[in-house]
């Protein structure tokens, strides 16, 4: 008995189907290991998806950045108050033509800046930690140098 031949374009889609879910999983899974660094670089899981979704889709408001989310808009609000004042998103006004509320738009700042802004705050954890003998009066405190981290952007050797 021959093949039906309304058979092989459905095969084609199912296969592409399942190239497609696999390709999803994938980003999926990718995201969430970025969210995860992210999450220990920005404190907490719920700014880590804010940046990540603003770095997706930058000068989003509140409003986009909680429906992109799924978080709820007063977290996102709070969120983003205290990120603009870290200096991770910046903010400005939307402009719009009709009279009435303009809202802030944010986009995050790239992850160069990001890592290099939390930089400090980890040399300054291990120095305390290295040194912390010769905080405690130790007699066998060491005098170390204190630890540098330097962290280059790749943009910059180019």
């Amino acid at each position: 008995m021959p093949e039906d031949s309304s058979d092989a374009p459905e095969e084609g889609r199912s296969s592409r189907g399942r190239i497609d879910e696999g390709k999803e999983r994938a980003v999926a899974g990718f995201d969430e290991g970025v969210v995860d660094i992210l999450s220990w670089l920005l404190d907490t899981e719920t700014r880590a998806r804010i940046y990540v979704y603003l770095r997706q889709n930058p000068w989003s408001t509140s409003e986009e950045v909680a429906d992109g989310t799924g978080l709820y808009p007063s977290t996102v609000r709070e969120a983003l108050a205290e990120l603009a004042d870290e200096d991770t998103v910046d903010r400005r006004k939307r402009e719009s033509e009709g009279a009435g509320n303009n809202p802030y738009e944010y986009t995050a700042i790239p992850p160069s800046d990001l890592v290099g802004g939390v930089v400090g705050r980890v040399q300054d954890e291990l120095n305390t930690v290295f040194n912390l003998d010769s905080k405690l009066g130790s007699e066998e405190a060491a005098d170390e140098e204190p630890v540098r981290i330097e962290v280059e952007d790749a943009r910059d050797e180019d």
